[in-house]
């Protein structure tokens, strides 16, 4: 099987890594792709609660690593979608406790049952995120529109691209265009400008996004929410389809803001 094994990382933690997880997941799944979603982020596992799945956990990545279970065994399928499965992790254990080589052959061993490996990374550039990502492919940086995510988002950036992971695309999350309308908030094309890679999705605040979350059913799967819409066509540019992106932002080079961010870069 050809798969897709993919990180889903930020660099600063609450700009909806874990909520864009679970709702690609549950897209891909939705059109028929075999997707498996990975929490690696040990020790702060929060992808079986948005996926509604926290009650169902038997083994964990981490029990399969230490030989407690075969990987097969931590796999928990998903009921109301037939192609999606989940793998959690430990509440118990430090961030240390999965090696690079052992993610790497986490994935390996599921390349060839899934089409889509989709791995949750502790947000930051500590050993965790080094970890999580070792054995992936390609990479989804998610960041919001604000100087101090987009700062993080560079610096993990970098860290992407010296190990060698490709293409690695962006997704500016939590758009408010009133606020960019009136420069109160950065452009997405000003984030684009700073950081250089390119866009496969952006999602408008939506506070179905957390009802959603706390109801443990991500969007994807039965919503028609703006956000929902937004999740479901980055899914459809993973798998090559040219879905044109929602018209969010007309605007660039917010002023102080903008300027703002060029010297927090240097520029």
């Amino acid at each position: 099987m050809d798969s897709h094994v993919i990180v889903v990382t930020s660099g600063k933690g609450g700009v909806g890594k874990t909520t864009t997880t679970a709702n690609l997941a549950a897209a891909l799944a939705r059109m028929g792709k075999k997707v498996v979603a990975i929490d690696g982020d040990v020790g702060l596992r929060n992808l079986d609660v948005i996926m509604g799945l926290e009650n169902r956990i038997v083994y964990t990545l981490i029990d399969a690593i230490d030989g407690a279970c075969r990987l097969r065994q931590a796999l928990i399928k998903d009921k109301r979608l037939e192609n999606l499965f989940m793998i959690p992790t430990a509440q118990s254990k430090t961030k240390d406790s999965v090696s690079a080589e052992q993610m790497v052959a986490v994935c390996d061993e599921l390349r060839a049952d899934f089409d889509y490996i989709i791995v949750d990374s502790p947000a930051g550039i500590e050993a965790g995120f080094k970890n999580a990502a070792a054995g992936v492919d390609e990479a989804l940086v998610v960041t919001t529109p604000e100087v101090s995510a987009v700062r993080d988002a560079d610096r993990i950036i970098g860290l992407l691209e010296s190990m060698e992971k490709s293409p690695i695309r962006l997704i500016v999350n939590r758009i408010r265009p009133h606020m960019m309308e009136k420069g109160d908030m950065l452009g997405v094309a000003d984030v684009l400008d700073i950081l250089a890679i390119d866009l496969i999705g952006m999602v408008p605040e939506d506070e179905s996004v957390v009802k959603s979350a706390n109801a443990g059913e991500p969007l994807t799967i039965s919503s028609d929410s703006p956000a929902a819409r937004a999740f479901k066509n980055i899914a459809a540019r993973l798998v090559g389809d040219n879905i044109p992106f929602m018209p969010v932002d007309s605007t660039s080079g917010n002023g102080n803001l903008f300027g703002r961010l060029k010297r927090v870069f240097g520029l």
